[in-house]
């Protein structure tokens, strides 16, 4: 039977065992667990549970709770400070931005100068930087202590830094000079030398580098830890495998934004008009290019009027065109936030593109000629005047627009979803914004000059 973790905690809550004891108990629960908890309690029984819980557990299981604005908000200012100043710095940065700009400055004001000190050399930072994602919980030991002492430090430290897989090497000036696995260093004798169980050449990355330059390589290495320097290669912080989870959630969320034509990502609860604010300027360029797409479709009125059966078909080559696109979109963009391409591997892509959007074409516009033909012969709609006299000629021409469209517009409609991404990220735009709405409606005009232009060309020359 399923354990119901939030009714013991309640239980717990509710009897008369003496603080200490009920917070000996409470912690034997995951944080959120906790949190469930929390969020369904008023004002005064979330200050009761805090003040049990103490500043840093409060803090671990701040985080857990849905709504961490109205929870702060529900604390007095100093419990608050007190919460908060016992965490990460990047977790405490977390909290304080989802607090009013009052609170917030009211909150700090009470907190310990090292803490706001340490979430000042985050904030620092650009939000497009690695550095503002990097937290101050690491242990480092200098290459000249012995393995005896750099044991001590690392038990020292590890009170107030929980991150201890990877020990950091650090000179007098905190220069980084490389990493010691914890177990390496639990296995090593007296007497071992620090510097000839260290790895030097551990991966690093800059603070000021873009988050979306290194995500890959930080995904690559899954490490546990990852140093962050400067450019004198001070150690500044480490970015952990949480904090990389959840950039690589962030920039999801953001790609699938873009895919519906967002600008930036909604969040939950804003006002009216911030939505609006976010969604009208793609908004506004579909809107611009649908009416392209009307204006092109009616300077073919005089071909629509002759052969009124072709906007029966005008679908399939619309639909068809955009999916090749957008299949070909998606290879390309998985290409390229892969891997650093070269202008051999470019021109390979367009041309592999190319041939595949041909090909299916070809199969698909074949299928769909002997498919309208075999319509045209069966009900006689349109091009087919009478019933005893059925005109081949005009049926063979409608299937054949159909087909040989279908043909035309794939090929170029996937050679326009492998190069539309490219085009984006030579002018450092982010590919993804080439998904979605925006590249449907861009081959759905080329898919439309496609097969009226060769319907008007046919209708001329027959």
């Amino acid at each position: 039977m399923e354990r119901d973790y939030q009714t013991e905690i309640k239980e717990i809550l509710d009897s008369e065992l003496p603080e200490e004891e009920k917070r000996e108990k409470l912690l034997q629960y995951h944080e959120s667990d906790i949190a469930d908890i929390i969020d369904d309690m008023d004002e005064t029984e979330r200050k009761e549970i805090f003040r049990i819980l103490g500043s840093e557990a409060a803090g671990d299981v701040l985080l857990h709770t849905d709504d961490i604005g109205d929870v702060v908000s529900d604390l007095k200012p100093d419990q608050a400070a007190d919460i908060i100043e016992s965490m990460d710095a990047d977790d405490a940065i977390d909290v304080l931005d989802e607090l009013e700009d009052e609170q917030k400055e009211q909150i700090v004001a009470l907190m310990d100068k090292e803490a706001v000190e340490d979430i000042r050399d985050i904030i620092k930072f650009d939000d497009d930087m690695i550095g503002s994602e990097m937290t101050n919980n690491y242990i480092t030991i200098f290459e000249t202590d012995s393995v005896k002492t750099a044991m001590k430090k690392v038990i020292e430290q590890a009170a107030d830094n929980d991150n201890v897989s990877n020990i950091y090497v650090v000179d007098k000036e905190e220069h980084l000079l490389g990493v010691i696995e914890l177990r390496d260093l639990i296995i090593a004798r007296t007497g071992t030398d620090i510097k000839s169980i260290m790895k030097h050449n551990y991966p690093k990355f800059l603070a000021t580098t873009k988050i979306e330059d290194c995500i890959e390589d930080l995904k690559e290495y899954a490490m546990d830890t990852y140093p962050i320097v400067d450019e004198a290669n001070v150690l500044l912080g480490v970015i952990t495998q949480d904090d990389v989870t959840e950039i690589s959630n962030a920039e999801i969320q953001e790609d699938y934004a873009k895919l519906a034509g967002l600008t930036n990502q909604e969040e939950a609860g804003e006002s009216v008009f911030q939505s609006v604010k976010k969604r009208i300027p793609w908004l506004l360029i579909l809107l611009v290019l649908g009416l392209i797409q009307s204006f092109t479709m009616s300077g073919f009125e005089a071909v629509v009027a002759a052969l009124p059966i072709i906007v029966f078909f005008q679908t399939i080559v619309l639909d068809m065109a955009g999916n090749s696109g957008t299949q070909s979109l998606a290879v390309t963009i998985r290409l390229i936030s892969t891997n650093e391409i070269s202008k051999k591997q470019v021109a390979a892509a367009i041309f592999k593109e190319l041939r595949v959007g041909f090909i299916n074409g070809l199969i698909l516009g074949v299928l769909s000629f002997g498919f309208v033909l075999l319509y045209l012969f069966i009900t006689k709609n349109g091009v087919v005047q009478t019933a005893e006299a059925f005109e081949w000629g005009n049926a063979v021409n409608g299937a054949g627009i159909v087909g040989f469209s279908l043909l035309i517009a794939m090929t170029v409609s996937s050679m326009i979803g492998t190069i539309m991404p490219l085009f984006f990220m030579k002018i450092h735009v982010d590919p993804a914004v080439a998904s979605g709405p925006f590249i449907t409606t861009i081959n759905d005009i080329t898919a439309l000059l496609i097969y009226y232009g060769l319907a008007g060309l046919l209708f001329s020359l027959f």
